[in-house]
Order: C-alpha cells, then structure tokens, then sequence
C-alpha cells in the first residue's frame, strides 16, 4: 500500500556487511521510517569498500530512483569512501564544509580530544552538499542531487543514523508536498506465533476491512502485529480492528509502539510503589540486563543476583544443600528457594527465579537440554512452572528471560490466566 510515484532505493556499504561480520539492520530501520510517508524500498544493494563498485552502484541508482539512501562509509579511515564515491559520480570536488568543521571542533571539545587530521576527512564532503545534523556522533550525513536523484548519505552506526532519521522524514515529508496519511498502528505481543496469530484473525474476524493492511514482524522474544492505513478515512476501522485484536489476543499483548516486556514490567511496578528481584542461573543475568537497559530502571529494580553455581545458591541465596544435592539445580524445590532467598536479600515485593539447561551440553533423559524452572510471585505466593526450549543456547536464555518477564507482568496485572506458551512448551 506504498506510494509508487517516487523510487526509493537503499546503497549499503562495507566489508564487515559483507563478510558478516555486521548484520545489517540499519535498512529495515529505514524502511521502516519510510512507511510513515507511504514509501517502500524498491531495491537495495550491499557493496564493499570498493570505489570502483561504489560508483558503478550508486550512478545506475541515481538514474533510476528518485530518492537513494546510502549508509555507511562516513568515518575517519581509509576504508570510509562514500563522500569520495557521491562526490565522483556527482562530478563535484571534495570540499571542507564548514559546518562540518564547527560540528568537529564541538564534538572533540565535549570529550577533551584533539581534532586530529583523521576527524578532519569527516568534513570533505561534496561541493554543494547540505548538511543533515549528528547529534550522537562525529560523522555529519549529508546530501546532494545527482542526476536528479535525491542522495541522502547516513553513518552506518545504527545510533547515529537513528538519530538522523526523524530530519531527513521530515524533510521528505516537506519534498513531496503530501503530509502523511499513513498511520500505523504497532501492538507488541509475547508468547504466541505468527501462524497462531493469523489462524486467531482468520477465524474470528471475517470481515476484515481492505483498507487496514495487516502485517506481522517476528522477532526474540517478541512479535509486532502491524495496523496499516494509508488515509485518514480509514482510521475508525483501524481502530475497530486493535479493539478486537485486543480482544482476541488478550494478555499476549504487551502494549502498542515499541514496548519492551521489561519496560511494561517497570510500570507496572512504578504504579505500584513495588519493586523486583531477579535470581538467575541459565540466564547469567540476563533478566537483569534487560531491565537495566530502560532509563529509570533503579525505581522498581534494586537489586538482581546471579547464582551459577550450586555453592553460590547455597551461601548467597539460603538455598538447601539438600534440595541441591537431591533434587539438582534445576528443580521446583530449588528455584523457588531462590526466589524466596533474592527477596528476603533484596526486600523485594517481587521475584523472577530461573534456573536450566541452557545446552548444548548438560541434558538427561528426566532433563534434557532446553529444560528450565521458573518462579515468579510474591513472598506470600510463589507460582512455578517448568518448560522446556530445545533451541541454540543464546535463544534459550532470550525467551527463558522473557518468560520470566511476562509472568511477572501478568502477575502484576492481576490474572491468572495462562499463557499459550505453558502448553506448547510443557516439559
């Protein structure tokens, strides 16, 4: 449902996406952004370091889009070529900018550096070329016309083009003389799949409206069901759509835009006055990282221990050397002493315990690889549950962390109904 009028294409460059070493997710940020104006990308290219490739690339781009996005390629080293590569196809000369300048001295003052001849490339930019603003790094994006093609050129430090983003929207926005129409609408859910989710919509909503386009992103630990509309006139259907997907999907549904487990939790807990505690095994601390990363996180999150081995559960945790030596690690008994332990250390109204086999090692035939306990509650009432993830090690401890998060959520919320995931992963 993208406008086709005006050709976007994306030019990706560097060895590191090439080799793999990078992933790339800086263009599906962007087209992303794009959508707001009802504009897709309509081809992307990934290119190394290369001049003569570079060229070659973004000169066959410039006679056939209208608008090419290039990211990457604007540092301080020899390997950064893209204000080079515009500056050759566009047959203008490298230049100092001076606003470039002006940002370098202020970026070099606020950290007590030199501006060292390095830093200095970072200012030959184009003849002609408008500056576009970094507020995070030391790299300026910057554009020219070419061909009559519009050339936007981003750092490829995804906070940096981040930041970049919401001028160079605006901007376009301004361009094509068309304030968007498009809206979409971003409900975030956890524990349940794509096809789960379609099937659901399929056999309870019949009368889906054409104009809201539906749309799924699945990701770990959570999935994005997308609202899309691309005129005003169709926002009470889209908005009689969220209510019964609302409806439909019920406590799967974090909350709309872009809400994290662990960024619910903390509200939850912020509305409350109670905080939580995390005591974590297979995890290693990722619970705790996951809510640390939200500003503001000290309110309800005071303090999280990680307790890897046996000995630590025991001396930190005030769990039974019995429990262990009987029961093993990664048994009820044991995780929901840890959670009981975390409280009584922390003074924590609430708790999240895990502890498993994160593999790919370790299994048995009683507790095989992917096995994990979790506790989850109050001192008064601590609920467990023992399910069982058999995938690669890091994506285990990724949705044993979110589980823990959304059981403490659904606590926090008040109900007692179980999640889809406790039947398909049942150990």
């Amino acid at each position: 449902m993208a406008q086709q009028d005006f050709t976007v294409q994306l030019l990706l460059t560097g060895n590191e996406i090439m080799s793999g070493d990078t992933v790339d997710s800086n263009s599906a940020f962007i087209a992303r952004r794009l959508q707001e104006l009802a504009l897709s990308v309509f081809r992307k290219v990934t290119v190394g370091d290369d001049v003569a490739l570079l060229q070659h690339e973004l000169s066959a781009m410039a006679e056939n889009a209208d608008l090419v996005i290039v990211n990457g390629g604007l540092g301080p080293t020899i390997d950064d070529l893209t204000a080079q590569v515009v500056a050759a196809v566009a047959d203008v000369p490298l230049t100092q900018h001076p606003d470039a300048v002006a940002h370098l001295e202020s970026w070099c003052a606020k950290r007590n550096a030199p501006l060292n001849a390095a830093n200095m490339k970072q200012a030959m930019l184009p003849a002609g070329a408008s500056i576009i603003a970094n507020p995070v790094g030391s790299a300026v994006g910057f554009e020219v016309t070419v061909k009559g093609c519009r050339v936007v050129c981003t750092p490829g430090v995804p906070s940096e083009m981040f930041a970049m983003m919401d001028d160079i929207v605006d901007s376009l926005a301004e361009q094509l003389h068309r304030p968007s129409g498009v809206n979409i609408v971003r409900l975030q859910t956890f524990g349940i799949g794509e096809s789960t989710a379609q099937q659901l919509i399929a056999d309870n909503i019949s009368d889906w409206p054409e104009d809201v386009e539906l749309g799924f992103r699945a990701g770990a630990p959570q999935m994005e069901v997308k609202l899309t509309i691309n005129s005003t006139t169709a926002a009470a259907a889209q908005q009689r759509c969220k209510a019964q997907l609302l409806d439909l999907l019920g406590y799967h549904v974090i909350g709309e835009g872009d809400m994290q487990l662990a960024q619910r939790v903390l509200e939850l807990l912020r509305e409350r006055g109670s905080t939580l505690t995390t005591a974590e095994s297979c995890t290693g601390g990722l619970i705790a990282s996951m809510l640390t990363r939200i500003a503001g996180a000290s309110e309800g999150f005071h303090a999280g221990f990680v307790t890897y081995h046996n000995a630590i559960k025991h001396s930190v945790l005030g769990v039974n050397e019995a429990s262990l030596e009987e029961e093993g690690a990664v048994s009820e008994t044991v995780v929901r002493q840890m959670a009981l332990g975390a409280m009584e250390k922390s003074g924590a109204e609430y708790a999240i315990a895990v502890s498993g086999i994160a593999g790919p090692d370790g299994g048995s035939d009683d507790k095989p690889v992917g096995t994990v306990w979790l506790a989850w509650g109050t001192a008064e009432s601590v609920k467990t549950r023992c399910l069982c993830w058999p995938v690669e090690r890091s994506l285990f401890q990724t949705m044993v962390a979110a589980a823990g998060l959304d059981m403490i959520r659904r606590t926090l919320l008040g109900t007692d109904e179980e999640p889809r995931y406790f039947a398909q992963r049942r150990a």
